[in-house]
C-alpha cells in the first residue's frame, strides 16, 4: 500500500547526489553522465518493445511511424528528424537545450533502429499486451534515470514548457493538446494507433513514478 501511495503521491524529480545541480552542464559527473545515457538507452528500448508488440505506440512514435510510412526514412531516422524539428520551434520560444536534450535526439532514435530486429514479435493478442505493459515500465524506469539527471529536457519536454510559458494555459491541458495533435497526424500519416496507445496514455505517468522510487532506492 506504501508503493501504491508513493506511486501517486509523487510530485516532482529526486535529486539525488549525481543529479546535475545545473541542467546545462556541459561537464557533468561521469557517473551523471552513465546514468543519463543508461536511461535514454532504456526509453528507447521501452518505445521499441512498443512497436514490437504491433499494439500501437506512444504518440510521438505513432507520428515517427507515419513519417517512416511516407518516406524511405527508417523510424529511428523519422524519429531523430522530429526532434530536430521540434527544437526548431524551440528558438521563438526561447528554450536552451542541454547535454540531455541533444543525446535524448540522438540515443533514442540508434536504439529504435537497431534494437528492433532483436525483440519479441508476438502474434497473440494477450502477449502484445503484456509486451506493451514491459514496454511502457521500461519507458518509466529510462525516464527516472534520465529526469533525475538533470541534463536538460527532451525535444518534446522543452515544446511542452515552452508553449505552457507562452500561452499561460495549465501543463496538463498543453501536454494533453500536444499529444492529440501528434497521435491524430501521425494516425492520419499510416502510424499504428491501437490499445498499446492507450495503455502508453493511462499508465506512462505512474510508470514514471515508479522510475523515480527504483532509482531513489537503488542508485543513491
Amino acid at each position: 500500500m506504501k508503493l501504491i501511495k508513493n506511486i501517486f503521491s509523487t510530485r516532482s524529480v529526486p535529486i539525488l547526489s549525481w543529479s546535475s545541480r545545473n541542467s546545462f552542464n556541459l561537464k557533468p559527473k561521469l557517473k551523471t553522465f552513465i546514468f543519463l545515457t543508461f536511461g535514454l538507452f532504456l526509453f528507447g528500448l521501452g518505445e521499441t518493445i512498443l512497436i514490437a508488440s504491433s499494439q500501437g505506440v506512444s504518440p510521438w512514435t505513432v507520428f515517427a511511424q507515419g513519417i517512416s510510412k511516407n518516406t524511405n526514412f527508417s523510424i529511428g531516422l523519422a524519429t531523430f528528424l522530429m526532434s530536430v524539428i521540434v527544437l526548431l520551434l524551440w528558438i521563438p520560444l526561447k528554450q536552451r537545450p542541454g547535454m540531455g536534450t541533444v543525446l535524448n535526439a540522438i540515443i533514442i532514435s540508434i536504439v529504435l533502429d537497431y534494437s528492433y530486429p532483436y525483440l519479441p514479435q508476438p502474434n497473440q493478442f494477450f502477449f502484445q499486451i503484456i509486451q506493451s505493459f514491459i514496454g511502457v515500465i521500461i519507458v518509466g524506469i529510462g525516464s527516472g534515470f534520465y529526469l533525475i539527471s538533470n541534463l536538460g529536457p527532451g525535444p518534446r519536454d522543452g515544446l511542452m514548457t515552452g508553449l505552457q510559458k507562452l500561452t499561460k494555459f495549465p501543463i496538463f491541458f498543453v501536454r494533453g493538446s500536444i499529444e492529440i495533435i501528434v497521435v491524430f497526424i501521425g494516425w492520419k500519416l499510416g502510424g499504428i494507433v491501437g490499445v498499446g496507445t492507450i495503455i502508453f496514455a493511462v499508465f506512462v505517468g505512474p510508470s514514471v513514478s515508479i522510475g523515480f522510487i527504483v532509482v531513489k532506492t537503488f542508485f543513491k
